[in-house]
């Protein structure tokens, strides 16, 4: 993403309003519209940036607290495909989560109205829930079993079959249709657009792992929430990769939530506390760089600076660590190639997640990475820019724009003709396989990691299908 003075969104209220160069410098030119996938769904024009900037001025400037100035608040995805389309460099990915904040955390010390009315009893509900489980690794390890039973079972087809899911609850129904398949070849051969699970897929433990040949660098590596539970293989694959290419990875022990679904959905105290432990499990690691694997959370960790920016205590430390986060094919397209490539003979379709193409600005360094591949032959997806409708929990929160979304993404990804999908973050996967496999699409996705290690493992490209 690109540089900016430090922002801290809690001083974001109606005691302390915004920069003028945050809300003053949009222009309201339009240059956004095409790129904002909800104003592409509607044509509302509050669903789009430049609509909710003029919302957003509304409040701060005494406006009418309404539920439909809530509601489109909260269709915005935050995919930020706008802040690299706006030629003013308004900074609309700050605006909004501050703006998100007032719904979840509304401001205070202040005589005036909160911006933005209080949210359901039900809608809080299911925002807890999710805040309760999604974060936390081992909470979220606990719900497989549950789910693999109604796998096994076919209980969660019955229930989407049936609609009876959708009646008890939408987002219920919807964390039903992107919860990933069971891993496996079985699986892989019985769920159609699911995730794929190639290869050698043990948790790597906390501790170091060695380079292999010369050491080129110590790095630290993420091993996240969703990433870590759904997907082990990918965070498997990302240390051999690492370790191939000369570098020791050290995973601290103890590590958690970055903080980026938090973040993203407007709970700011929440995501303070889980920056200040990463911050801290890192500084701890001693490392030249945090590799990070996972799109949302390289993007959240890359703004730590900014999160804590009022913290005296962790204003500088978090600057120097957000000065220190890579992403994964940033960091190896930065490294330069040291293990040999072997062949992979595929037709790969590349997804840009949105907070990596749009928001850390990294979409040359994975085509590199996957040209460098031997054999392999890289297409594009059309309008391969748009939010695929993951955007941390908004597909659960916000079930039916995000199917919609899906639905355009899988027939995009259907038009290339590709062997194999390829992403670099877990809620495009899942967000990704399941639109696939409602319409019927066999397609396997894996991280490029997976991709890589294969290339540099000697594996047959069947493994990576």
């Amino acid at each position: 993403m690109a540089a900016g003075p430090a922002f801290d969104p809690a001083g974001f209220d109606l005691n302390h309003p915004p920069a003028a160069a945050l809300v003053g410098e949009c222009v309201h030119c339009g240059f956004c519209l095409p790129s904002c996938p909800t104003y592409q769904l509607w044509g509302e024009e509050m669903d789009s940036p430049r609509g909710r900037i003029h919302l957003i001025t509304q409040l701060l400037d005494g406006g009418q607290a309404s539920e439909a100035a809530a509601a489109h608040i909260d269709r915005c995805l935050g995919c930020m495909a706008c802040v690299p389309a706006c030629p003013s460099g308004v900074r609309y990915d700050r605006l909004i989560e501050a703006a998100r904040g007032w719904a979840e955390e509304p401001p205070a010390g202040t005589s005036r109205p909160a911006p933005l009315p209080p949210r359901s009893r039900y809608d809080r509900a299911v925002r807890a829930a999710i805040f309760r489980v999604f974060p936390y690794p081992a909470r979220l390890r606990l719900l497989t079993g549950p789910l693999r039973a109604a796998q096994r079972t076919g209980l969660d087809r019955l229930l989407d079959r049936t609609g009876l899911a959708a009646r008890l609850s939408p987002e219920l129904a919807a964390a039903l249709r992107v919860a990933p398949a069971r891993s496996g070849p079985a699986a892989r051969a019985s769920g159609p657009g699911r995730a794929a699970r190639p290869g050698r897929a043990a948790r790597p433990a906390a501790g170091r792992v060695p380079a292999q040949g010369t050491r080129r660098a110590v790095v630290g590596m993420l091993t996240g929430c969703v990433q870590r539970v759904f997907f082990p293989e990918v965070n498997a694959a990302t240390v051999r990769v690492l370790a191939a290419e000369g570098c020791d990875v050290i995973i601290p022990p103890g590590q958690g939530c970055c903080g980026a679904l938090s973040l993203h959905g407007g709970r700011l105290t929440e995501a303070r506390r889980f920056a200040r432990a990463t911050i801290g499990a890192f500084e701890r690691a001693g490392v030249d760089a945090v590799v990070v694997n996972a799109a949302g959370c390289g993007s959240a960790m890359k703004e730590y600076a900014g999160l804590l920016a009022g913290d005296p205590a962790w204003a500088d430390r978090a600057a120097a660590l957000s000065a220190r986060v890579r992403d994964f094919s940033e960091f190896l397209a930065g490294l330069g190639p040291a293990a040999p490539r072997h062949p992979v003979p595929l037709t790969v379709a590349y997804h840009d997640a949105c907070h990596l193409a749009h928001a850390q600005r990294i979409s040359a360094q994975p085509r590199e990475l996957l040209l460098g591949v031997p054999g392999l032959h890289l297409a594009e997806i059309p309008d391969g820019s748009v939010c695929c409708g993951s955007a941390g929990v908004y597909n659960l929160v916000q079930p039916e724009a995000a199917r919609e979304l899906g639905e355009r993404k899988a027939a995009a990804v259907r038009a290339t003709r590709a062997d194999l999908l390829v992403s670099a973050n877990p809620g495009c996967a899942l967000q990704i396989s399941s639109a696939l496999a409602a319409a019927g699409t066999r397609l396997p996705m894996v991280h490029i990691a997976q991709v890589l290690d294969a290339s540099i493992s000697a594996q047959p490209a069947s493994a990576l299908r």
